[in-house]
């Protein structure tokens, strides 16, 4: 679908026929999490967000022909999208899974997870919604903890947690399935946003 205008907001909820908790991935990639997080519930709607115009069309693609009617996906910058066009409250859930980590030290500043973009995010949570995060970049991970642990408005959860993410059912990412062959430490954190 295509994107909004940087200083339009929208109305997400509209974009699908059902109702439903809506849910928002940030890098959804080929689309590995929001096929199996789509099938596995029908009851929530998704929009996964792409950036790299590869991977976005093979992800749409992938949901045509699976048929899923509870998935958008979008190519746009996920940063100014969070930031300037969802509108206040209508997230149930922020999955973001192996943000890029813009190793160097020059290149932090193009990092996803920013003071302005946290703002935005808890601007953009439901009362009691979850941030879902993983990635496999340990310094990365300890800029990420250092950041929402400082956030009175955010309460550390278990990742494990079937209504949002990880149960039984959880079939990772591609990037996940990945690391977790070549034996690389996976780091994960959840955190709901206070009522």
């Amino acid at each position: 679908m295509p994107a909004p205008a940087p200083d339009v907001v929208v109305d997400p909820l509209s974009w699908f026929e059902s109702s439903g908790p809506f849910e928002l991935e940030i890098g959804c990639g080929k689309g590995r999490f929001l096929l199996h997080r789509a099938r596995s519930r029908p009851d929530v709607r998704l929009l996964g967000l792409e950036w790299a115009n590869k991977f976005y069309l093979y992800a749409a693609d992938r949901m045509a022909r699976w048929g899923v009617t509870n998935v958008r996906v979008m190519r746009t910058d996920a940063g100014v999208f969070v930031m300037r066009n969802l509108p206040p409250q209508c997230l149930a859930a922020l999955h973001v899974y192996h943000p890029d980590p813009w190793p160097k030290k020059r290149h932090h500043k193009r990092r996803l997870i920013q003071t302005p973009f946290i703002d935005a995010a808890i601007r953009c949570t439901q009362p009691c919604g979850r941030w879902l995060i993983q990635t496999d970049h340990a310094e990365y991970f300890a800029w990420i903890r250092e950041r929402l642990d400082a956030r009175a408005e955010l309460i550390e959860r278990p990742f494990e947690d079937p209504t949002f993410g990880p149960g039984e059912d959880w079939a990772g990412t591609n990037f996940e399935v990945k690391y977790e062959q070549e034996g690389r430490a996976i780091y994960r954190v959840a955190y709901d946003c206070r009522a």
